[in-house]
């Protein structure tokens, strides 16, 4: 029998799965451009992940359904376009506005936490354990990591391992992938590199597509995206099977995951001392983002409430 999170994707009708996959696909994007943020956790919030990881095991098994294939469509395409458009922009609002910017990440991921619960209860002693574990897995990442890297490594094998890397991250909700991108130092060299073919197919505004400069960029562009293509087909699968035997344990992992995550991601390590106003602020900024995210999760339903 199909648990609680097969059952999902069929309770959608296709125009909001179509919806809600373009906006979680356009957040994934948008995570997955910032170090601490799950791409998972806003599939997640969008109430799609459990649709996105079956879509991705039955392609990759050539079943191609009408359904699993206008799932992957939406989102693949808005986070595309996301990250495409926005490379350059969020590594300069990050590195100029991180308070800001994290506190409304941290609302963000902790909004995925009100679904993620809804689709493992009842709870067992087993989900408990396994959220202990992983939650302690990302507290000590957090705490244990330089966070450091950048340097500009044009290596093709480093940079397909990275894409693998990355993207077995990004699909899992809590672990970022470029968050992973950063500890292997290529963070600032694939945004920089993603921004630069963005500028290639656009222009400069008085002349067409500099072919030069996308053909530069795909140096990087074809080993990181034949990476991240091998690491989501190979989590995913894997995420699948571990949910088909162990449903109660794997829904605790990722629990702890996204609890985990927000560790990581305190917004105040550059200014240890914030005012008033900015702790105000930042209050504010995370009951946004929880706000947005526990409102996408609720987009339609998640249908856990049936029988």
């Amino acid at each position: 029998m199909p648990n609680r999170l097969q059952q999902t994707k069929s309770l959608q009708p296709a125009a909001l799965l179509a919806v809600r996959s373009a906006i979680g696909g356009g957040l994934m994007g948008l995570a997955n451009l910032v170090p601490g943020i799950s791409g998972g956790t806003m599939l997640l919030a969008a109430g799609v992940y459990p649709a996105f990881i079956g879509a991705i095991a039955e392609v990759t098994t050539l079943r191609f359904r009408p359904r699993s294939l206008l799932l992957l469509a939406s989102v693949a395409t808005a986070a595309g376009l996301t990250i495409l458009l926005l490379a350059g922009s969020v590594k300069s609002l990050v590195q100029d506005h991180r308070w800001i910017m994290y506190s409304l990440f941290i609302g963000l991921t902790l909004g995925g936490v009100p679904l993620l619960w809804r689709m493992a209860r009842p709870a067992t002693p087993g989900l408990f354990a396994a959220a202990t574990v992983s939650f302690g897995l990302m507290a000590v990442m957090a705490a244990t990591s330089s966070a450091g890297g950048g340097a500009d490594e044009r290596s093709l094998t480093l940079v397909f391992l990275a894409g693998v890397a990355a993207s077995s991250a990004m699909i899992l909700p809590g672990v970022s992938g470029a968050y992973l991108l950063l500890l292997l130092g290529q963070y600032e060299p694939i945004l920089e590199t993603i921004d630069q073919l963005r500028r290639g197919v656009v222009g400069d505004g008085t002349a067409g597509p500099d072919v030069a400069l996308i053909l530069d960029a795909m140096w990087i562009v074809v080993p990181l995206g034949l990476g991240i293509v091998v690491g989501v087909v190979g989590v995913s699968n894997l995420l699948r099977w571990l949910l088909e035997r162990a449903e109660k344990a794997t829904l605790g992992a990722l629990l702890g995951l996204l609890l985990g995550a927000v560790v990581g991601l305190w917004p105040f390590t550059e200014s240890p001392d914030p005012t008033p106003g900015q702790f105000g602020g930042a209050t504010a900024f995370v009951l946004a983002g929880f706000a947005t995210t526990v409102l996408l999760g609720r987009l339609g339903g998640t249908g856990d409430d049936e029988g």
